[in-house]
């Protein structure tokens, strides 16, 4: 949306680390069977701008599953909107969920 890009018509930043953290803490939650919190970004990379119109959609490969953590890698693209289809890496991200209980303390994630 217009409020979310800057005068030349770029998504700011911010907005699609938000998306890309929504999306992990929600596969990141399923994985815990509850409440998770971001703990880490180890790395944000943005590779080509978004502007307004382009459709963005967000990709996790889970990592490895520890006692409390689940760690993953989010990668956004975007598919350009001038008339044909082409799918472009935009972003690349490491981030870090910790499971938690009601009281904000880690818990374990259970095993499968």
């Amino acid at each position: 949306m217009p409020a979310d890009a800057n005068q030349n018509g770029d998504i700011f930043g911010g907005w699609i680390m938000s998306q890309v953290d929504i999306a992990g803490g929600t596969a990141a939650g399923r994985i815990a069977r509850g409440r998770v919190a971001t703990v880490a970004v180890k790395e944000f990379v943005f590779k080509q701008p978004v502007q307004i119109g382009d459709l963005v959609f967000l990709l996790r490969r889970p990592g490895e599953s520890r006692q409390h953590f689940d760690h993953g890698q989010g990668r956004g693209f975007r598919r350009a909107h001038a008339g044909f289809a082409v799918v472009v890496k935009v972003t690349e991200a490491t981030l870090t969920y910790v499971a938690i209980d009601r009281s904000g303390r880690p818990r374990a994630v259970p095993k499968n």
